[in-house]
């Protein structure tokens, strides 16, 4: 008495195959190898997915350095602006103030 045909039967694939025919072992190695192109389309989409990710956080942070310097160096023309008005100032009411005093002084 013969056995009957054992079935083989891939996860989500369509009809079972019968174990022992040629061409299931071909279309088995087929679907596997589809399969395997699947997951291996998919881990490479999700690489692709986080190098996106990672060079629009970078572009972000380029873009933040760039304007935190643009503010610091405009940041030290103001000062240095203030600081020479100070000075000029300062040297011209010291320079009043003793003309006055020489002119109330000597006079």
């Amino acid at each position: 008495m013969a056995t009957p045909p054992t079935y083989l039967e891939p996860p989500g694939y369509g009809a079972p195959l019968l174990d022992g025919d040629e061409d299931s072992d071909t279309t088995l190695r087929m679907r596997q190898s589809v399969a395997q192109f699947e997951v291996a389309f998919e881990q490479e989409m999700a690489m692709e997915r986080r190098r996106r990710v990672q060079l629009h956080q970078r572009a972000n942070n380029r873009s933040r350095a760039r304007h935190i310097q643009k503010t610091e160096q405009v940041g030290r023309v103001r000062f240095s602006i203030l600081a020479a008005a100070l000075t000029g100032t300062v040297i011209f009411v010291v320079f009043v103030m003793f003309q006055t005093l020489a002119l109330i002084a000597g006079g």
